[in-house]
């Protein structure tokens, strides 16, 4: 094994559980997830020599995941039609109960457009900045900004099960008296 491999193997045990999480919540489907880590790790790994000597190789590696994500929906908005349940797939109710919270947060990220699931991810659950999650988008802060409202707005929405106007303030403020 070369000094490069076992740079890169370190590089995968150290940051791989994290970038997995964040292709999952992009794709919202751990299978998809793993190909999009897959193949943003591979490409890395032929460029390891640039990736290594980056500022942040991390920010690096979630840049390939972004993009690769985002030209993989473009692809397949132009070919295959992704369903979400096969017709013959029998019950997943145990499966579902114990993993309620997790599949309820991905199911509600689905329902985003995939630019506005993107800015949601990298700003709330992998805690970029405003800026760093226009830079890995290729877009400007104020178009993040607008993102993340829209998504975030979508997603109080889906996953409010229980509106009670008592228990948040913002809600009762803006009440006409």
């Amino acid at each position: 094994m070369t000094e490069q491999d076992e740079e890169f193997t370190d590089f995968v045990g150290a940051h791989g559980p994290r970038l997995l999480r964040t292709a999952v919540l992009l794709t919202g489907d751990l299978g998809r997830g793993e190909d999009l880590l897959q193949t943003a790790l591979a490409r890395a790994y032929g460029r390891w020599g640039t990736v290594s000597r980056a500022e942040d190789p991390v920010a690096y590696v979630r840049k390939m995941l972004v993009n690769g994500h985002l030209s993989w929906l473009r692809r397949l908005s132009n070919s295959e039609q992704v369903v979400e349940q096969l017709p013959d797939i029998g019950s997943w109710d145990d499966l579902q109960a114990a993993h309620a919270e997790a599949d309820e947060l991905r199911t509600a990220l689905r329902r985003l457009s995939p630019r506005v699931r993107t800015a949601v991810v990298l700003r709330y659950l992998d805690d970029l900045t405003e800026a760093d999650t226009a830079r890995l988008m290729g877009c400007s802060v104020s178009t993040v900004g607008k993102h993340t409202a829209r998504g975030l707005a979508v997603l109080r929405t889906v996953l409010d099960r229980s509106p009670d106007d008592s228990t948040d303030p913002s809600r009762s403020a803006r009440r006409p008296a």
